[in-house]
């Protein structure tokens, strides 16, 4: 059952940890320290106020869903504008000045001084006793929420100030130092290695709840993060952006990723039994399962925290602060790239699912309101593993509603230890082993029909013999899993592979563009070599679709069927294909069948539709990838400016790399000598307010 009382609970005993620097929160005069930690069930009640502290917009409950989801080859936020701004950080463009980072910042601090508070006073308390193994699992939730926190702000922030013990315990000085970013994740791998011990399995505290697989699991991630590359600062450079640096002993956490999620695996407690789609549709109708690919989830309320599913999936727009249908308005906000569904397999039955090319609106016909659907035709698709539509009419939050949906996010999932394996055992043995192909199979097998798993399973994974092709395949595999999930620029940087992608993510844009001024830019080879597929000269210009619903009858003469959620259909031998979602989630509203979506085809046939037995109305037309500028000859802005920190062009068609804040032109060269490449800031910088309580204490690096 979904854990509701969280937020309502915790929010009662937040003062008692909550740190002035931070939040300013008023505190019920009975809640205090002594009587809190000297009753169990008041324990447990402030334990809620540590999860409540997680739960806020500022931090997972929209923040590191959206606003710090970095722009890759999966995830993207479209810029057009030409100047810099304070708030650019998915297109590496931003300064202290950005109010986000100053949330995400006073957040992340105030769930950690919460959870420090916690940790402090329980095991303070007269009724610590490490044999009491309930008020151990929950000291242990609290070190993992922290850890979370802790590893967030070294992957974005890189060195920060670190501290394990609440204000209450700094004396006088409330400036906490900043630490090396390897003396933070050690100091918080042992401490979720002394707690996990301690700690009880998901099926006695559900997968809401921080779990002994869950800190496991947080290990393994820190691991991974810990001995793989990052940014680190040129401290006498005060231009410099900074060098990609790993550690020497880099080896030796690969090893303990290794052994860490290994331990989950060996676990037993967490399959891969329900399809990839059913995940997240379980998430979106408030189903908790225990015993399947969601690991923690993140357990919003609804109609009190969360933005998951409002952000993500289409966009359904209200009309006078009201949708047609129960649902509520859809922001649709987080995208994926444009060019992310060409890279998988058709056969993928991710492809369909994740990546949406339609919306929708209002139209007001003489019977009045009514819902209408609309294709995508911009320079990005709906991320649809989430999305308020998905959740069962009767569940629906209501018509005026919009954020605050309480569909869980599950921030650790097994897919993700099976594929942090299978990378740590590659690194550390020097190539793939047996084991490492076993997790990636495991991975992958859920992705297609049984039918087609000999080859694009088994002998997919066979061929990569070496350690780096073997790196590549669990890369995509990643690549693949866990679109909307923060993860893709993290999996890149952690491998210095950031730049290189983010040169061949802005030649796709740009490539694009100038096909639609009937130019080729001589990109379209390195490009189609690179992502393994010929696809980027051969965008289709004219899409063919029509409305449907999603429910109506079909016959499956001629349809080859690509898995149990969508069918991929060849209609009688013509070669013409549809993409048509028969068990989408929302049966209510209408979908598209999308022809052509993938390459360029003459419009079909009426005829060939209709005596397959499918509806037989005319097909709509619109253009797709119309992003050249004629006036200037050159890609329209969204095409050149979304990566504006590190790559971006102009209106002369001059192409530029930013390296140390200074424009440098890009050399076709540069596509083989990917080292010759500047380094991704991805880094962001301390909040200037964080920096002025400091007195100086704290200081920007990498040219801010």
């Amino acid at each position: 059952m979904k854990l509701r009382n969280i937020l309502l609970t915790g929010m009662a005993v937040l003062s008692l940890t909550a740190c002035n620097n931070y939040l300013d929160v008023d505190a019920p005069s009975a809640y205090t320290e002594d009587f809190v930690f000297t009753q169990k069930s008041e324990i447990e009640r402030a334990l809620n106020g540590v999860y409540a502290q997680a739960l806020v917009n500022d931090l997972y409950g929209n923040a590191y869903q959206r606003t710090f989801n970095l722009n890759s080859d999966v995830d993207i936020q479209i810029s057009s504008s030409s100047s810099h701004s304070h708030t650019s950080y998915t297109r590496f463009d931003c300064d202290e000045q950005g109010g986000d980072i100053n949330k995400f910042w006073n957040a992340a601090y105030a769930l950690i001084e919460t959870a420090d508070k916690f940790i402090y006073s329980a095991e303070h308390s007269n009724l610590y006793n490490t044999s009491d193994l309930e008020l151990m699992q929950w000291i242990g939730e609290a070190k993992c929420l922290r850890a979370m926190a802790y590893h967030d702000l070294v992957v974005m922030f890189g060195d920060v100030p670190f501290k394990m013990d609440p204000a209450s315990q700094l004396g006088d000085n409330y400036n906490v130092p900043v630490a090396d970013r390897q003396v933070i994740q050690d100091s918080i791998m042992h401490d979720l290695m002394a707690a996990e011990a301690y700690m009880s399995s998901t099926d006695a505290v559900t997968v809401e709840r921080c779990s002994k697989e869950f800190a496991q699991a947080m290990i393994a991630r820190i691991a991974l993060a810990a001995g793989g590359y990052s940014l680190r600062p040129v401290k006498d450079n005060a231009t410099s952006y900074g060098k990609m640096e790993r550690p020497e002993n880099y080896k030796e956490y690969y090893k303990i990723a290794m052994d860490y999620s290994k331990k989950v695996w060996d676990a037993g407690t967490h399959k891969l039994n329900n399809t990839f789609d059913q995940v997240f549709i379980k998430e979106c109708n408030y189903e908790v399962v225990n015993n399947d690919d969601p690991i923690f989830e993140l357990p919003f309320a609804k109609e009190s925290t969360g933005n998951t599913g409002y952000t993500q999936g289409p966009t359904y727009s209200d009309y006078e602060g009201k949708t047609v249908s129960a649902w509520g308005k859809c922001d649709g906000g987080a995208r994926l790239n444009a060019f992310y569904r060409y890279h998988f397999k058709k056969e993928d039955l991710r492809r369909e699912f994740v990546n949406g090319l339609w919306y929708y609106s209002y139209v007001n016909t003489d019977a009045g309101m009514k819902d209408s659907v609309y294709i995508r035709n911009d320079y990005s698709v709906h991320d649809n593993k989430w999305s308020k539509l998905w959740t069962d009419e009767s569940n629906a939050l209501g018509n005026d509603k919009s954020g605050s949906t309480g569909i869980n996010f599950p921030y650790m999932r097994f897919a993700d230890v099976l594929l942090m394996y299978a990378e740590a055992a590659n690194e550390y043995q020097g190539g793939p082993t047996p084991e490492a192909k076993e997790a990636v199979r495991l991975v992958r097998n859920r992705a297609f029909a049984e039918a087609n798993r000999a080859n694009l399973v088994d002998n997919y994974i066979n061929a990569a013999t070496t350690k780096e092709a073997f790196l590549k395949l669990v890369l995509d595999e990643r690549k693949f899993e866990f679109a909307g999930e923060n993860m893709r620029w993290r999996d890149l940087v952690r491998n210095n592979m950031y730049a290189e992608e983010l040169v061949y993510c802005f030649l796709r844009y740009y490539s694009a563009g100038m096909q639609n001024l009937g130019s080729m830019t001589g990109y379209e080879d390195a490009i189609n070599e690179h992502d393994g597929v010929v696809y980027i000269d051969k965008l289709p210009s004219n899409v063919y679709f029509h409305a449907y619903n999603v429910d109506e009858p079909i016959k499956a003469t001629g349809l080859r069927m690509y898995g149990a959620q969508f069918y991929g259909c060849t209609v009688g031998g013509t070669g013409v294909n549809l993409y048509l979602d028969r068990t989408y989630p929302n049966k209510k509203f209408q979908s598209l069948r999308i022809y052509n979506a993938y390459e360029t085809k003459a419009k079909p046939a009426k005829s060939l539709i209709t005596n397959q037995g499918l509806l037989a109305e005319d097909w709509n037309t619109v253009t797709f990838y119309e992003w050249g500028n004629e006036s200037t000859g050159t890609p329209k802005d969204q095409c050149k400016y979304s990566f504006y920190g590190f790559m971006r062009s102009d209106a002369n068609g001059n192409i530029w790399l930013v390296r140390d804040g200074a424009l440098v032109g890009f050399d076709d060269s540069m596509l083989t000598d990917v080292e010759s490449l500047p380094v991704v800031r991805y880094i962001l910088p301390y909040p200037n307010a964080a920096i002025q309580r400091s007195n100086g204490a704290y200081k920007n690096y990498y040219g801010y």
